[in-house]
């Protein structure tokens, strides 16, 4: 099969259609304000075909043609900015708007014609979504958006710097490491900004299945802490919390399967099925009158702040090196027995220290990372009961039962 080829004449036809979009924004801008206009439609589908003739005569060796252009259509925009703010009118958008669709006429005709779409559909949605995008900064949270700010630049500044190389006879590479981590702040960051936004909107099981992409442990304890102060409420936060438990297994099969996916294939079926199994548990529970969570996320920390990634990576290469040095002198034993301890705890650190890089997967350390998953459903059955004292037999009996369904599954 021939592949697309993108003629001249394409081009000329995706450089007009850009042009007469963005026209169309900004003209149909200017009427619901009812407000003087910069250009319309005619003006922006003439800009950005003068772009598209301007990359044609640099296309012929005139090379000046295309600065020369942009200088035009820079005077032209000046003229109109400081005309602007003489009549007491603010904003530059239009005025960006047209220097950027000269660009996108010229880019059509000379470069992989996605760059022209690309920019010019997005820049039209920026345009036509400016009520929105104000009210979304009115309500951010700045503390957040500084905490993710902290982690982008970090990242960006850190991992490329970070050598790809593996050290000691643990086989620990940095930028292997980092990135990981980056994975998990990832889809725990998507999980958190859900719970930020649809919490207090919606039911407690609702809110426990989203935060099971950020940490289970968490939903427990704050799930625990709802029914301590509205026993009434008691059975629909113990249904959060088993829930946010059952999302765990499905994060952490995705996790396995982006770093190795030869493992996914050999437990995505005792995985799906456990979780299952949870989800069938929560919705035995006779829940009361479902209200929201209020405060979702109290207990929750964002995890795209750097103190929550740094701990991971610590943790990450500690176990890493705890798991090896135990499977290397206390055999499969002591590696079974170390999966138990380490349940208690946050387990996501040590399942990936497990998996990360090995090409083949011995079936023990199948079995390790299945009893570290019962190991921590126990715990977070203690999580729970220890504040909702009324609930700690129902408690119990889900959570245990569960427990219980694991073992069949470390011999299979």
């Amino acid at each position: 099969m021939n592949s697309f080829e993108w003629t001249f004449e394409l081009r000329f036809i995706v450089a007009l259609a850009l042009g007469f979009l963005i026209g169309l924004e900004r003209e149909s801008s200017g009427i619901d304000r009812k407000g003087k206009i910069f250009a319309g439609v005619r003006t922006f589908t003439l800009i950005s075909l003068f772009g598209f003739g301007c990359g044609w005569l640099y296309r012929l060796n005139i090379n000046f043609m295309l600065p020369v252009g942009l200088l035009i259509i820079g005077a032209l925009v000046l003229t109109e900015y400081l005309g602007k703010q003489k009549e007491g009118r603010f904003g530059g958008t239009s005025e960006i708007a047209t220097l950027l669709t000269f660009v996108i006429g010229a880019l059509a005709l000379l470069a992989d014609v996605w760059i022209s779409m690309a920019l010019g559909i997005i820049s039209t949605l920026l345009l036509s979504e400016k009520s929105e995008i104000e009210k979304y900064v009115e309500k951010l949270n700045k503390f957040e958006f500084l905490a993710v700010l902290k982690f982008l630049l970090i990242t960006l500044i850190v991992f490329p710097a970070l050598p790809n190389q593996n050290y000691t006879q643990f086989n620990l590479n940095p930028a292997h490491i980092w990135q990981i981590v980056i994975m998990v702040s990832t889809i725990g960051f998507v999980g958190y900004f859900l719970m930020k936004k649809l919490g207090d909107k919606v039911g407690l099981w609702v809110s426990g299945l989203l935060g099971g992409l950020v940490s289970s442990t968490a939903v427990s304890i704050t799930a625990g802490r709802i029914a301590a102060k509205d026993p009434a409420q008691s059975k629909n936060a113990l249904q959060a919390s088993m829930l946010a438990s059952s999302v765990m297994y499905i994060r952490i099969l995705v996790i396995v399967w982006i770093i190795n996916n030869s493992l996914f294939y050999i437990i995505w079926w005792k995985f799906a099925l456990l979780s299952l199994i949870g989800i069938i548990l929560a919705f035995t529970i006779r829940h009361d009158n479902p209200q929201p969570l209020e405060r979702p996320a109290s207990s929750i920390q964002n995890p795209f702040e750097l103190k929550p990634a740094m701990l991971f990576a610590v943790l990450f290469v500690l176990l890493t090196v705890v798991t090896m040095w135990v499977k290397n002198f206390l055999g499969n034993a002591g590696l079974l027995v170390l999966s138990a301890i380490v349940g208690i705890t946050d387990i996501d650190p040590f399942i990936l220290s497990m998996v990360n890089g090995a090409a083949y997967i011995e079936p023990v350390v199948v079995s390790a990372i299945i009893i570290a998953m019962m190991s921590n459903t126990v715990i977070k059955a203690v999580y729970f009961t220890i504040q909702a004292k009324q609930k700690r037999k129902t408690a119990y009996i889900h959570y245990g039962v569960w427990a219980l369904l694991h073992i069949p599954l470390v011999f299979l």
